[in-house]
């Protein structure tokens, strides 16, 4: 059964693990890969990753991708997204605590954010508008 807007637009707002789907050019399947994301109902959907990596390369030739999260108890239930990309913003210690801290404990955060500022190289925000969803719940 579908969801309500309201029902979708909730449970895609929980600290679900994603997965990104984005084109990588014709005769090419998409590259689907798991992610850390954020959204809040209404607004944009915002992902952080490296523009130089695989998925960031694939997102900014495509300017688009879709996202799907998923759970399985109770029931089975998921919302997918896709839309355009709106903005590609620098990355900000802010913006890295603030994703940190949808999903990680609370004492893992800072050790986290520190890892990802000094290890993980440069990383950017990537927001998209979600124009198209795709939602059900099979319980």
């Amino acid at each position: 059964m579908p969801l309500s807007q309201t029902e979708r637009e909730e449970f895609l707002a929980q600290p679900h693990i994603g997965a990104l789907a984005v084109s990588e050019g014709e005769g090419r399947a998409p590259l689907v890969v798991p992610i850390w994301y954020g959204y809040t109902p209404g607004g944009e959907l915002w992902v952080n990753t490296e523009l130089e990596s695989r998925k960031g390369r694939a997102i900014r030739a495509a300017g688009r991708f879709s996202l799907m999260v998923q759970r399985v108890v109770p029931t089975i239930r998921y919302v997918s997204v896709e839309g355009p990309v709106t903005r590609i913003e620098p990355g900000s210690r802010d913006r890295t605590q603030q994703m940190a801290a949808r999903y990680l404990p609370p004492d893992r955060v800072a050790g986290y954010v520190e890892f990802e500022l000094t290890q993980m190289g440069e990383h950017s925000g990537i927001f998209m508008r979600p124009e198209h969803w795709l939602s059900s719940d099979l319980g």
